[in-house]
Protein backbone atom coordinates (compact mmCIF):
# COMPACT_ATOMS: atom_id res chain seq x y z
CA UNK A 1 0.00 0.00 0.00
CA UNK A 2 2.39 2.93 0.42
CA UNK A 3 4.83 1.68 -2.29
CA UNK A 4 1.13 2.10 -4.45
CA UNK A 5 0.93 5.96 -2.52
CA UNK A 6 4.31 6.94 -3.66
CA UNK A 7 3.96 5.87 -6.72
CA UNK A 8 0.57 7.20 -7.36
CA UNK A 9 2.59 10.54 -5.79
CA UNK A 10 4.91 10.67 -7.94
CA UNK A 11 3.06 10.21 -10.81
CA UNK A 12 0.56 12.81 -9.97
CA UNK A 13 3.79 15.18 -9.33
CA UNK A 14 5.04 14.45 -13.15
CA UNK A 15 1.65 15.57 -14.40
CA UNK A 16 1.43 18.26 -12.91
CA UNK A 17 5.64 19.39 -13.65
CA UNK A 18 4.09 18.56 -17.10
CA UNK A 19 1.50 20.95 -16.89
CA UNK A 20 3.72 23.36 -15.30
CA UNK A 21 6.14 23.09 -18.39
CA UNK A 22 2.72 22.69 -21.29
CA UNK A 23 1.75 26.14 -19.62
CA UNK A 24 4.87 28.08 -19.83
CA UNK A 25 5.14 26.56 -23.80
CA UNK A 26 1.92 28.06 -23.93
CA UNK A 27 2.64 31.58 -22.83
CA UNK A 28 5.77 31.68 -24.44
CA UNK A 29 3.67 31.39 -27.81
CA UNK A 30 1.42 33.88 -27.01
CA UNK A 31 4.02 36.44 -25.79
CA UNK A 32 5.78 35.23 -29.57
CA UNK A 33 4.40 38.37 -31.48
CA UNK A 34 5.42 40.83 -28.55
CA UNK A 35 8.94 39.19 -28.21
CA UNK A 36 9.29 39.65 -31.89
CA UNK A 37 7.76 43.72 -31.56
CA UNK A 38 10.52 44.28 -28.83
CA UNK A 39 12.96 43.33 -30.77
CA UNK A 40 11.75 45.14 -33.41
CA UNK A 41 11.55 48.28 -31.04
CA UNK A 42 14.77 47.70 -30.00
CA UNK A 43 16.28 47.37 -33.52
CA UNK A 44 15.35 51.14 -34.00
CA UNK A 45 18.09 52.14 -31.29
CA UNK A 46 20.62 49.30 -32.38
CA UNK A 47 20.13 47.95 -35.36
CA UNK A 48 21.72 44.77 -34.85
CA UNK A 49 18.55 43.58 -33.19
CA UNK A 50 16.96 42.92 -36.97
CA UNK A 51 19.98 41.05 -38.72
CA UNK A 52 20.10 37.41 -38.14
CA UNK A 53 16.55 37.02 -36.62
CA UNK A 54 15.81 34.09 -38.25
CA UNK A 55 18.63 32.21 -36.02
CA UNK A 56 16.54 32.81 -33.12
CA UNK A 57 14.15 30.30 -34.32
CA UNK A 58 17.20 28.00 -35.31
CA UNK A 59 16.90 28.69 -39.03
CA UNK A 60 20.79 28.25 -39.10
CA UNK A 61 23.03 26.15 -41.24
CA UNK A 62 23.56 22.10 -40.46
CA UNK A 63 26.88 21.40 -38.33
CA UNK A 64 28.94 19.23 -40.45
CA UNK A 65 32.39 17.60 -40.11
CA UNK A 66 33.98 17.83 -36.62
CA UNK A 67 31.54 16.36 -33.34
CA UNK A 68 30.35 19.75 -31.76
CA UNK A 69 30.50 21.21 -28.48
CA UNK A 70 28.26 24.14 -27.68
CA UNK A 71 28.89 26.70 -25.14
CA UNK A 72 25.64 29.39 -24.32
CA UNK A 73 26.98 32.62 -23.00
CA UNK A 74 23.69 35.36 -23.37
CA UNK A 75 25.87 38.64 -22.90
CA UNK A 76 29.32 39.79 -22.25
CA UNK A 77 29.99 39.32 -18.68
CA UNK A 78 29.34 35.58 -19.74
CA UNK A 79 31.40 35.64 -23.10
CA UNK A 80 34.20 37.23 -20.68
CA UNK A 81 33.58 34.32 -18.25
CA UNK A 82 33.76 31.47 -21.06
CA UNK A 83 36.80 32.92 -22.09
CA UNK A 84 39.63 30.81 -20.29
CA UNK A 85 37.30 27.78 -21.17
CA UNK A 86 37.15 28.32 -25.06
CA UNK A 87 40.83 28.93 -24.74
CA UNK A 88 41.64 25.66 -23.40
CA UNK A 89 38.83 23.59 -25.56
CA UNK A 90 40.34 24.75 -28.53
CA UNK A 91 44.49 24.14 -27.14
CA UNK A 92 43.29 20.51 -25.40
CA UNK A 93 40.77 19.53 -27.76
CA UNK A 94 40.96 20.66 -31.42
CA UNK A 95 39.23 17.44 -32.38
CA UNK A 96 36.37 19.54 -31.84
CA UNK A 97 34.19 22.21 -33.43
CA UNK A 98 33.22 25.20 -30.71
CA UNK A 99 29.29 26.76 -31.40
CA UNK A 100 29.47 30.01 -28.88
CA UNK A 101 25.84 31.12 -28.71
CA UNK A 102 24.40 34.65 -27.35
CA UNK A 103 21.36 36.61 -27.16
CA UNK A 104 22.22 39.97 -27.42
CA UNK A 105 24.41 41.40 -30.08
CA UNK A 106 27.02 42.62 -27.91
CA UNK A 107 27.47 39.42 -27.02
CA UNK A 108 27.73 38.38 -30.03
CA UNK A 109 30.16 40.91 -31.82
CA UNK A 110 32.44 40.33 -27.97
CA UNK A 111 32.41 36.79 -29.62
CA UNK A 112 33.76 37.83 -32.98
CA UNK A 113 36.25 40.20 -30.99
CA UNK A 114 37.85 37.74 -29.01
CA UNK A 115 37.78 34.50 -30.90
CA UNK A 116 37.63 35.48 -34.47
CA UNK A 117 36.70 32.68 -36.88
CA UNK A 118 37.64 29.96 -34.30
CA UNK A 119 34.84 29.68 -33.26
CA UNK A 120 31.39 29.33 -34.89
CA UNK A 121 28.52 31.96 -33.95
CA UNK A 122 24.61 31.99 -33.99
CA UNK A 123 22.12 33.37 -31.58
CA UNK A 124 20.86 30.92 -29.20
CA UNK A 125 17.08 29.99 -30.34
CA UNK A 126 13.75 31.37 -28.44
CA UNK A 127 12.72 28.41 -25.60
CA UNK A 128 10.29 27.09 -27.98
CA UNK A 129 9.95 23.00 -28.57
CA UNK A 130 9.93 23.11 -32.53
CA UNK A 131 12.81 26.11 -32.55
CA UNK A 132 14.62 24.06 -29.50
CA UNK A 133 14.20 20.80 -31.47
CA UNK A 134 14.98 22.97 -35.04
CA UNK A 135 18.84 23.82 -33.26
CA UNK A 136 19.73 20.02 -31.84
CA UNK A 137 18.89 18.41 -35.09
CA UNK A 138 20.94 21.02 -36.62
CA UNK A 139 23.74 21.44 -34.49
CA UNK A 140 24.12 17.97 -32.74
CA UNK A 141 26.13 19.10 -30.00
CA UNK A 142 27.70 16.37 -28.34
CA UNK A 143 28.26 18.59 -24.77
CA UNK A 144 25.91 21.45 -23.47
CA UNK A 145 27.97 23.95 -21.41
CA UNK A 146 25.87 26.96 -20.41
CA UNK A 147 27.14 29.58 -18.72
CA UNK A 148 26.21 31.45 -15.44
CA UNK A 149 22.51 31.58 -14.97
CA UNK A 150 20.32 30.36 -17.83
CA UNK A 151 17.66 27.90 -16.87
CA UNK A 152 15.47 27.33 -19.78
CA UNK A 153 13.06 24.56 -18.97
CA UNK A 154 12.28 23.27 -22.86
CA UNK A 155 15.89 23.62 -23.97
CA UNK A 156 16.89 21.45 -20.72
CA UNK A 157 13.99 19.32 -21.12
CA UNK A 158 15.02 17.84 -24.83
CA UNK A 159 19.02 17.98 -24.01
CA UNK A 160 17.81 15.14 -21.10
CA UNK A 161 15.43 13.44 -24.09
CA UNK A 162 18.34 13.50 -26.21
CA UNK A 163 21.34 12.34 -24.00
CA UNK A 164 23.01 15.25 -24.16
CA UNK A 165 25.09 15.78 -21.41
CA UNK A 166 24.57 19.48 -19.89
CA UNK A 167 26.41 21.43 -17.78
CA UNK A 168 26.30 24.49 -15.95
CA UNK A 169 29.00 26.23 -15.62
CA UNK A 170 30.05 29.83 -13.73
CA UNK A 171 26.75 29.16 -11.98
CA UNK A 172 25.37 31.35 -10.21
CA UNK A 173 22.43 32.67 -8.12
CA UNK A 174 21.40 35.98 -7.03
CA UNK A 175 19.01 35.69 -4.02
CA UNK A 176 17.01 37.77 -5.85
CA UNK A 177 16.70 35.30 -8.79
CA UNK A 178 16.25 32.48 -5.69
CA UNK A 179 12.82 34.51 -4.98
CA UNK A 180 11.96 34.57 -8.20
CA UNK A 181 12.34 30.73 -9.06
CA UNK A 182 10.61 29.82 -5.91
CA UNK A 183 7.18 30.51 -7.32
CA UNK A 184 7.94 28.04 -9.72
CA UNK A 185 10.10 25.34 -7.94
CA UNK A 186 8.81 22.12 -9.21
CA UNK A 187 9.10 23.37 -12.43
CA UNK A 188 12.98 25.18 -11.62
CA UNK A 189 13.60 21.46 -10.15
CA UNK A 190 12.49 19.82 -12.79
CA UNK A 191 14.65 21.94 -15.18
CA UNK A 192 17.82 21.37 -13.22
CA UNK A 193 16.54 17.93 -13.09
CA UNK A 194 18.27 17.65 -16.54
CA UNK A 195 21.32 18.65 -15.72
CA UNK A 196 24.68 16.79 -15.49
CA UNK A 197 26.16 18.66 -13.42
CA UNK A 198 26.63 22.33 -11.62
CA UNK A 199 29.79 24.11 -11.31
CA UNK A 200 29.12 26.56 -9.10
CA UNK A 201 31.07 29.45 -8.42
CA UNK A 202 30.66 29.79 -4.29
CA UNK A 203 29.30 27.52 -1.64
CA UNK A 204 26.96 30.49 -1.28
CA UNK A 205 25.45 29.72 -4.80
CA UNK A 206 25.87 25.82 -4.58
CA UNK A 207 23.27 26.40 -1.03
CA UNK A 208 20.92 28.56 -3.72
CA UNK A 209 20.75 25.87 -6.58
CA UNK A 210 19.88 23.64 -3.90
CA UNK A 211 17.24 25.83 -2.21
CA UNK A 212 15.16 25.78 -5.93
CA UNK A 213 15.25 21.89 -6.21
CA UNK A 214 19.19 20.81 -7.43
CA UNK A 215 20.36 17.81 -6.57
CA UNK A 216 23.44 18.07 -4.05
CA UNK A 217 24.82 15.25 -5.86
CA UNK A 218 25.13 17.09 -9.11
CA UNK A 219 27.04 20.21 -7.58
CA UNK A 220 30.73 21.16 -7.43
CA UNK A 221 32.05 24.74 -6.34
CA UNK A 222 34.57 25.25 -8.50
CA UNK A 223 35.61 28.90 -8.37
CA UNK A 224 34.71 31.98 -9.96
CA UNK A 225 36.25 31.83 -14.06
CA UNK A 226 36.41 35.80 -13.85
CA UNK A 227 39.43 35.07 -11.86
CA UNK A 228 41.19 33.10 -14.43
CA UNK A 229 41.71 36.67 -16.33
CA UNK A 230 45.00 37.29 -17.56
CA UNK A 231 46.32 41.18 -18.30
CA UNK A 232 48.65 41.53 -21.44
CA UNK A 233 51.11 43.63 -20.89
CA UNK A 234 50.39 44.99 -24.04
CA UNK A 235 47.62 46.39 -22.68
CA UNK A 236 49.10 48.56 -20.03
CA UNK A 237 51.50 49.66 -22.56
CA UNK A 238 48.37 50.59 -24.35
CA UNK A 239 46.44 52.36 -21.86
CA UNK A 240 49.89 54.65 -21.10
CA UNK A 241 49.76 55.68 -24.72
CA UNK A 242 45.88 56.85 -24.34
CA UNK A 243 46.67 58.45 -21.28
CA UNK A 244 48.92 60.66 -22.66
CA UNK A 245 46.58 61.55 -25.04
CA UNK A 246 44.08 62.37 -22.80
CA UNK A 247 46.72 64.59 -20.44
CA UNK A 248 49.26 62.25 -18.17
CA UNK A 249 48.75 65.00 -15.53
CA UNK A 250 45.19 65.38 -15.31
CA UNK A 251 43.28 63.27 -12.64
CA UNK A 252 41.41 60.55 -14.97
CA UNK A 253 38.19 58.98 -13.05
CA UNK A 254 36.09 55.96 -15.31
CA UNK A 255 32.51 55.76 -14.33
CA UNK A 256 31.79 52.25 -16.76
CA UNK A 257 28.76 50.24 -17.37
CA UNK A 258 26.12 52.72 -16.37
CA UNK A 259 22.56 52.48 -16.47
CA UNK A 260 19.67 54.71 -17.08
CA UNK A 261 19.18 56.76 -14.60
CA UNK A 262 22.68 56.91 -13.34
CA UNK A 263 24.61 59.22 -15.52
CA UNK A 264 22.91 62.11 -14.07
CA UNK A 265 23.80 61.09 -10.66
CA UNK A 266 27.04 60.59 -11.80
CA UNK A 267 27.78 64.09 -13.81
CA UNK A 268 26.32 65.51 -10.34
CA UNK A 269 29.07 63.67 -8.65
CA UNK A 270 31.14 65.34 -11.01
CA UNK A 271 30.14 68.63 -11.19
CA UNK A 272 31.17 68.84 -7.35
CA UNK A 273 34.44 67.02 -8.01
CA UNK A 274 35.52 69.60 -10.30
CA UNK A 275 35.46 72.51 -7.65
CA UNK A 276 38.36 70.33 -6.13
CA UNK A 277 39.82 69.01 -9.30
CA UNK A 278 38.74 71.68 -12.46
CA UNK A 279 40.97 69.38 -14.87
CA UNK A 280 39.13 65.95 -14.09
CA UNK A 281 38.09 64.18 -16.92
CA UNK A 282 35.72 62.02 -16.52
CA UNK A 283 35.15 59.09 -18.65
CA UNK A 284 31.50 57.36 -18.97
CA UNK A 285 30.70 54.03 -20.13
CA UNK A 286 27.06 53.42 -21.02
CA UNK A 287 26.48 49.43 -20.37
CA UNK A 288 24.21 49.25 -23.74
CA UNK A 289 25.04 50.89 -27.32
CA UNK A 290 22.06 51.96 -28.03
CA UNK A 291 22.29 54.62 -24.75
CA UNK A 292 25.63 55.61 -26.44
CA UNK A 293 24.49 58.97 -28.05
CA UNK A 294 21.71 60.26 -25.80
CA UNK A 295 23.83 59.93 -22.51
CA UNK A 296 26.73 62.13 -24.58
CA UNK A 297 23.95 64.11 -25.36
CA UNK A 298 23.12 64.28 -21.86
CA UNK A 299 26.26 65.55 -20.85
CA UNK A 300 26.86 68.17 -23.69
CA UNK A 301 22.74 69.40 -21.86
CA UNK A 302 24.65 70.20 -18.47
CA UNK A 303 27.54 72.15 -20.48
CA UNK A 304 30.21 69.70 -20.52
CA UNK A 305 33.11 69.35 -23.58
CA UNK A 306 32.36 66.08 -24.92
CA UNK A 307 33.75 63.63 -27.21
CA UNK A 308 32.91 60.21 -28.04
CA UNK A 309 35.67 57.84 -28.48
CA UNK A 310 34.65 57.31 -31.75
CA UNK A 311 35.72 60.72 -32.15
CA UNK A 312 39.68 59.79 -33.31
CA UNK A 313 42.06 62.03 -31.65
CA UNK A 314 39.44 64.50 -30.57
CA UNK A 315 40.28 64.66 -26.85
CA UNK A 316 42.15 67.69 -25.43
CA UNK A 317 42.40 69.14 -22.58
CA UNK A 318 39.53 71.02 -22.70
CA UNK A 319 37.52 68.00 -22.77
CA UNK A 320 35.73 67.34 -19.58
CA UNK A 321 33.50 63.90 -20.47
CA UNK A 322 34.93 61.26 -22.55
CA UNK A 323 32.09 59.04 -23.82
CA UNK A 324 33.24 55.35 -24.24
CA UNK A 325 31.33 54.33 -27.36
CA UNK A 326 33.07 51.51 -28.61
CA UNK A 327 32.84 47.49 -27.84
CA UNK A 328 35.83 45.79 -26.13
CA UNK A 329 37.56 48.23 -25.10
CA UNK A 330 36.20 49.06 -21.94
CA UNK A 331 39.85 47.36 -20.36
CA UNK A 332 41.67 49.76 -22.50
CA UNK A 333 40.06 52.59 -20.75
CA UNK A 334 40.43 50.88 -17.04
CA UNK A 335 44.25 50.84 -18.05
CA UNK A 336 44.34 54.14 -18.74
CA UNK A 337 42.16 55.77 -15.57
CA UNK A 338 43.09 56.34 -12.30
CA UNK A 339 40.21 55.15 -10.26
CA UNK A 340 37.16 53.36 -11.40
CA UNK A 341 33.24 53.45 -10.53
CA UNK A 342 31.82 50.18 -11.60
CA UNK A 343 28.09 50.80 -13.12
CA UNK A 344 24.58 49.59 -12.58
CA UNK A 345 25.29 49.77 -8.66
CA UNK A 346 23.41 53.27 -7.82
CA UNK A 347 20.38 52.06 -9.68
CA UNK A 348 18.88 48.62 -8.39
CA UNK A 349 20.38 47.16 -11.96
CA UNK A 350 22.60 44.35 -9.84
CA UNK A 351 25.52 46.25 -10.33
CA UNK A 352 28.74 44.55 -12.70
CA UNK A 353 31.80 43.16 -12.86
CA UNK A 354 34.54 44.45 -10.39
CA UNK A 355 37.20 42.27 -11.36
CA UNK A 356 38.06 43.99 -14.24
CA UNK A 357 39.50 47.37 -13.40
CA UNK A 358 41.28 45.34 -9.96
CA UNK A 359 43.39 43.16 -12.07
CA UNK A 360 44.44 46.18 -13.56
CA UNK A 361 45.29 47.47 -10.46
CA UNK A 362 42.80 50.18 -10.15
CA UNK A 363 40.74 51.39 -6.73
CA UNK A 364 37.07 50.13 -7.15
CA UNK A 365 34.21 51.68 -6.45
CA UNK A 366 30.79 50.42 -6.69
CA UNK A 367 27.46 51.73 -5.30
CA UNK A 368 24.97 49.87 -2.69
CA UNK A 369 23.33 47.63 -5.35
CA UNK A 370 25.42 44.49 -6.52
CA UNK A 371 23.03 41.45 -5.97
CA UNK A 372 24.84 40.23 -9.22
CA UNK A 373 28.29 40.08 -7.85
CA UNK A 374 27.84 39.87 -3.59
CA UNK A 375 30.46 37.45 -3.22
CA UNK A 376 33.19 39.16 -5.53
CA UNK A 377 31.83 42.49 -3.90
CA UNK A 378 32.72 41.10 -0.79
CA UNK A 379 35.93 39.47 -1.26
CA UNK A 380 37.37 43.22 -2.48
CA UNK A 381 35.88 45.16 0.40
CA UNK A 382 37.24 43.15 3.25
CA UNK A 383 40.63 43.04 1.64
CA UNK A 384 40.59 46.74 1.08
CA UNK A 385 40.70 46.75 -2.31
CA UNK A 386 37.49 48.26 -3.10
CA UNK A 387 34.62 50.54 -1.40
CA UNK A 388 30.81 49.83 -1.56
CA UNK A 389 28.87 53.46 -1.25
CA UNK A 390 25.80 53.82 -0.16
CA UNK A 391 24.74 57.18 -2.02
CA UNK A 392 26.36 60.19 -4.08
CA UNK A 393 27.96 62.19 -1.15
CA UNK A 394 30.27 58.95 -0.37
CA UNK A 395 31.15 58.30 -3.85
CA UNK A 396 32.20 62.28 -4.06
CA UNK A 397 34.60 61.56 -1.06
CA UNK A 398 36.14 58.16 -1.86
CA UNK A 399 36.63 59.44 -5.88
CA UNK A 400 37.99 63.04 -4.19
CA UNK A 401 39.87 60.87 -1.71
CA UNK A 402 41.76 58.42 -4.39
CA UNK A 403 42.48 61.37 -7.01
CA UNK A 404 44.13 63.08 -4.92
CA UNK A 405 46.70 60.55 -3.21
CA UNK A 406 48.56 58.62 -5.82
CA UNK A 407 50.62 56.53 -3.08
CA UNK A 408 46.84 55.31 -1.84
CA UNK A 409 45.95 54.41 -5.30
CA UNK A 410 48.90 52.49 -5.98
CA UNK A 411 48.07 50.73 -2.57
CA UNK A 412 44.80 49.80 -3.00
CA UNK A 413 45.08 49.07 -6.49
CA UNK A 414 48.00 46.24 -5.31
CA UNK A 415 45.40 44.50 -2.82
CA UNK A 416 42.96 43.73 -5.60
CA UNK A 417 45.48 42.11 -7.77
CA UNK A 418 46.20 40.17 -4.40
CA UNK A 419 42.74 38.92 -4.52
CA UNK A 420 42.74 38.18 -7.70
CA UNK A 421 45.81 35.76 -7.25
CA UNK A 422 44.69 33.92 -4.33
CA UNK A 423 41.18 32.79 -6.00
CA UNK A 424 42.91 31.59 -9.03
CA UNK A 425 41.84 28.01 -9.80
CA UNK A 426 38.67 27.76 -11.27
CA UNK A 427 39.85 26.91 -14.53
CA UNK A 428 41.12 23.50 -13.88
CA UNK A 429 38.48 22.52 -11.70
CA UNK A 430 35.43 22.99 -14.74
CA UNK A 431 38.27 21.71 -16.80
CA UNK A 432 37.97 18.25 -15.26
CA UNK A 433 34.48 18.74 -15.05
CA UNK A 434 34.34 18.95 -18.60
CA UNK A 435 36.88 16.71 -19.93
CA UNK A 436 34.65 13.55 -18.48
CA UNK A 437 32.46 13.92 -20.96
CA UNK A 438 34.89 14.44 -24.16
Amino acid sequence: MCRCTWTGSRRGNSRHILLLRKLYTVLLYLLAPLVLMRLAWRGLRAPDYWRRWPERFAFIEPALGKQVIWIHAVSVGEVQAAVPVVHALLNRHPDYSLLVTTVTPTGSDRVTALFGGEVAHVYAPYDLPGAVARFFERVRPQLAIVMETELWPNLFHQCRQRAIPLLLVNARLSPRSVTGYRRVRSLAAETLAAVTEIAAQSEADAGRFESIGARAATITVTGNLKFEQRIPSSLLERGEVLRREWGVSRPVWIASSTHEGEDELLLDVYQQLRKQYSDCLLVLVPRHPERFESVAALCRARGYNTVLRTDHGACSTETQVYVGNTMGDLPLLYAASDVAFVGGSLVASGGHNPLEPAALGRPVISGPHVSNFIEICSLLVDAGAAVQVADTGELLQIVSRWLGDANERHRVGQLGREVIEKNRGALQAVMTIIERYL
